[in-house]
């Protein structure tokens, strides 16, 4: 834990990552377009976190402790020159990531990993702004980064795979989850999330559904079920030879939208329905549904437990 980590980019995102990385127990030192900027971040962060200590989200004294391991740097160069693991989170434009990563690898030891939390932009394209390519790679913290645990961790094709090791480490030490993505447009989270707002904007556009309704429906069913199981978890218990009839009805009223995924077809046709016959997408056997219906039970009871302490959302229709 001897990282000196920086974070470029001191914004909403690069604030929240260095508020996580400095709880783990190293220093961070923060840098923007001036000096000036960097600070205001800086105190800004520090103030947010005795918020989130009044209410119980940080631990006490957490900011004391971002107070002390983080500093804002006069410059981006500044910030680098010790690093041995840097965090570009600048806006999402090209030519201002590649001028920003063209300073972080003029300054950075040559050994430093370099990571950038874009959300769409191909890291091979970012890299070719990166002296030493082989040391960079996406790092794509979610909204609030403070708060949200997944994290898509990005290689390029030529990233060297102990960069992609000491940044998992790295997560995995801030309470974080890596998870290694391929280099695609979307990486996989907003190909999952655009997807879903596609079709319920499209029932919007349709006059199927109102907004609130599509999100009552989103949050109270499916949604209720996501922070336990994943999309091929809830298949898998479900049975695929139920999911494949769904899309059969909804390929005929729906063919351009709603075809039936090749590798659901190939399970189904092999006898790999799920849980009930022991292999589906994933491997659990007949042996555990009773194990998973109970964990499933609880889950699901201390969720419903949860919405009821929290309250609805302060969103307005």
């Amino acid at each position: 834990m001897t990282e000196q980590v920086a974070v470029v980019g001191s914004g909403y995102m690069g604030g929240g990552i260095a508020q996580v990385i400095a709880l783990s127990g190293r220093r961070v030192a923060l840098a923007d377009v001036s000096a000036e900027q960097a600070s205001n971040s800086r105190e800004r962060i520090i103030r947010e976190a005795a918020d989130f200590e009044r209410r119980s989200l940080f631990p006490v004294g957490a900011s004391e402790r971002i107070a002390e391991r983080v500093t804002a740097a006069a410059s981006i160069e500044d910030a680098v020159t010790d690093a041995d693991i840097v965090e570009e989170a600048v806006p999402e434009i090209l030519s201002v990531k590649h001028e920003t990563l063209r300073r972080i690898t003029a300054a950075a030891p040559a050994a430093a990993v370099i990571g950038s939390n874009t959300s769409t932009i191909s890291i091979a394209a970012l890299a070719e702004a990166v002296h030493g390519p082989e040391r960079f790679l996406g790092v794509h913290f979610s909204n609030p980064a403070t708060f949200i645990p997944g994290v898509e961790v990005i290689p390029h094709e030529g990233t060297d795979p102990s960069a992609v090791a000491r940044v998992t480490a790295l997560l995995a030490e801030c309470g974080k989850v890596g998870v290694e993505i391929p280099d695609v447009t979307g990486f996989v989270l907003n190909r999952l999330q655009y997807a879903l707002f596609t079709e319920a904007a499209r029932l919007v556009d349709e006059g199927v559904a109102s907004p609130e309704a599509i999100d009552t429906i989103a949050r109270t069913t499916f949604g209720f079920r996501l922070p336990f199981f994943g999309p091929f978890a809830i298949a898998d218990i479900a049975g695929l030879d139920v999911y494949r009839f769904c899309y059969q009805s909804l390929g005929e009223a729906y063919p351009e939208r709603f075809a039936e995924p090749a590798s659901l077809r190939e399970h189904v046709d092999r006898g790999e329905l799920g849980v009930k016959s022991g292999r589906g997408f994933l491997a659990t056997p007949p042996e555990q549904i009773a194990a998973l219906t109970e964990y499933r039970d609880r889950a699901y009871t201390r969720m419903a437990q949860l919405l009821d302490e929290l309250g609805p959302a302060p969103v307005r229709y």
